[in-house]
């Protein structure tokens, strides 16, 4: 007969999954950090590490003949609980956010191109130009700065809509422009 298990297989499988989950949420999510913010397009790199986890999870649970039930969930609440933790650093811990996070990076600032940044995210003046197109601009003469967000979104500022409180002032201190 078959030796498929359906609702327990014993501790180490669940055990191996804790250590090798939490190894290679972990490997994923520096991964992502250190590729840059245009990897994760509109995602965070921990909604984009649960996503393609759980899908995972879910795949091989439904083609894996020895893979139990518990298994499966066990992975599934590793993920959630590792979702939860991280989440909850990010908020508590500045040195944690630092770590794990990306910032805000500007573009495009008084009529001029940030080029260093622009190097560093791997994105072209024609980027920049072409997001500034879509947000209505037809000239750069118009535009007060380009941001590329933490979601990998491209902001654009127009100069009319410069005010007193920036909205990106924060971003300008930390490049010393």
């Amino acid at each position: 007969m078959d030796d498929t298990t359906f609702l327990w297989n014993g501790t180490q499988p669940i055990i191996r999954i804790v250590i090798v989950g939490v190894s290679a949420y972990l490997a994923i999510v520096l991964i992502l950090r250190v590729s840059g913010k245009r990897t994760l397009a509109s995602m965070s790199a921990f909604d984009f590490v649960i996503a393609v986890a759980v899908g995972a999870v879910f795949g091989r649970t439904l083609t894996t003949k020895n893979l139990s039930i518990s298994e499966a969930l066990a992975a599934f609440v590793l993920l959630a609980v590792l979702q939860f933790i991280f989440a909850y650093f990010e908020v508590k811990s500045k040195t944690f956010k630092k770590i794990f996070n990306t910032t805000p990076t500007i573009l495009y600032y008084n009529g001029n191109f940030i080029e260093k940044n622009l190097h560093k995210e791997r994105l072209d003046k024609s980027k920049v130009i072409s997001a500034a197109r879509k947000k209505g601009f037809g000239s750069m003469d118009d535009v007060a700065a380009v941001i590329l967000e933490i979601d990998a979104q491209l902001s654009v500022i127009g100069k009319s809509k410069e005010g007193k409180s920036s909205t990106y002032q924060d971003i300008l201190d930390k490049n010393d422009l």
